[in-house]
């Protein structure tokens, strides 16, 4: 007996997706409710799940497809069928034997199926996938954990390895090459939606630099008994988190959003937070952000990014927000215009911090200081508005006391 796999329901609004990993091949057994292949969608990765157990049956659809929702995209074999699917040769099933140059062929029975984007980044970096611990769900290499194993990789010999025989001997010989890769359907919505922005809204930023001083002694001093009681670490973005709050809450039409010739005020905030995932940039929202506590941020913040790099965001996850906060100083970067998610009307920016001369009372001293960055739609936003925005954020978290006492 065979059961049919159709595209579910991806969404609201959300009709088409695109087929990102086979997790399971033809002849392989899987259980029921066991995930046996990834969609892309336009905003995270879905994992479609067996409706019965049994065995992986004859794919529909190739990775790298557009499908819709209700396409027959897999049929699972169950029951004596099943059995009977596992004992045939490889030869009967359908999908193709990989190539002698990909990784996989030299693995062993059980090994590891690799996403296409996963497969490039092993060849490019010449990394064994046996040696590298996958972070994603189940255990599966992600290409974030390919890029950790490169950077951590002892540099190369000048000459080559016998190792290196697989991978074309263009590179080898030192010539160049080129390759064709498709856009991810979210990759493709990313880059639409920030083109929209700079289209349709004025945007502008103001800069400002601040003074971490009093928020790492808060954090050395609090720490260890703030992570014993809470059980997460006390980071900076619930600081900056509440800063954000009280700014917005100061001058609301940061907070706002223009829907046609209106403007929408919100009395709460709903904050998205940028989060860098495997496939790339996704934007999860904390809910309530400002009735929250520092514990409470800082769990739903790291909750979102795990879950973010192991692409187990719902499309609830991504829905609304009404304010952004973009970390790029976790990557290096010192300054930035960050690009407003719309249809939000402004973005906080944060870079690394970094020791800096500045003057305190006539003297010059070092201080660990980072710059700020706030981009808004000049529509909505006036430029007296944002400036006081960005100042009142960089004030509280110079002085946290203002946090508490909401000033």
């Amino acid at each position: 007996m065979s059961s049919e796999v159709k595209v579910p329901a991806l969404g609201e609004s959300v009709t088409e997706a695109t087929v990102g990993q086979w997790l399971k091949q033809p002849g392989e057994a899987v259980a029921a409710d066991e995930p046996i292949v990834s969609l892309e969608t336009d905003k995270v990765a879905v994992e479609v799940p067996s409706p019965v157990a049994g065995v992986m049956g004859q794919h529909m659809v190739a990775e790298g497809d557009t499908v819709s929702v209700g396409t027959l995209i897999a049929v699972i074999e169950e029951g004596a069928v099943a059995a009977k699917a596992a004992a045939a040769p490889a030869a009967t099933t359908p999908a193709p034997a990989p190539a002698a140059a990909e990784p996989e062929a030299a693995e062993g029975d059980g090994a590891q199926v690799l996403s296409p984007a996963v497969r490039r980044a092993v060849l490019e970096h010449g990394i064994d996938p046996a040696t590298i611990k996958g972070t994603g769900k189940d255990g599966r290499i992600t290409k974030g954990d390919v890029l950790a194993a490169a950077h951590s990789k002892p540099a190369a010999p000048a000459a080559a390895p016998a190792a290196a025989a697989g991978a074309p001997a263009l590179a080898a010989t030192g010539g160049r090459r080129e390759e064709r890769v498709k856009m991810t359907r979210l990759r493709q919505t990313i880059a639409k939606r920030l083109k929209s922005a700079q289209d349709n809204a004025a945007l502008l930023t103001t800069f400002n630099d601040c003074d971490m001083s009093a928020v790492m002694e808060a954090r050395g001093r609090y720490k260890d008994v703030f992570e014993k009681k809470h059980g997460v670490k006390l980071g900076f973005m619930s600081f900056f988190a509440k800063a954000a709050c009280l700014a917005l809450k100061d001058i609301p039409s940061v907070n706002a959003q223009i829907d046609g010739d209106e403007i929408v005020y919100f009395d709460y905030v709903d904050l998205s937070v940028a989060v860098s995932a495997p496939n790339g940039l996704v934007v999860p929202v904390v809910r309530n952000v400002d009735q929250l506590s520092f514990a409470e941020i800082e769990l739903a913040i790291g909750d979102l990014g795990k879950r973010a790099r192991e692409g187990s965001l719902t499309m609830e996850d991504m829905k609304g927000g009404t304010f952004t906060i973009s970390n790029g100083g976790i990557f290096g970067g010192l300054m930035s215009t960050p690009i407003i998610n719309p249809p939000q009307s402004a973005v906080l920016g944060l870079h690394r911090i970094e020791d800096r001369p500045v003057v305190r009372n006539g003297e010059i001293v070092i201080r660990p200081m980072m710059y700020l960055a706030l981009s808004y739609d000049h529509r909505l936003i006036d430029g007296r508005e944002a400036v006081t925005a960005l100042k009142t954020i960089k004030e509280a978290i110079e002085d946290p006391t203002r946090l508490l006492i909401d000033l």
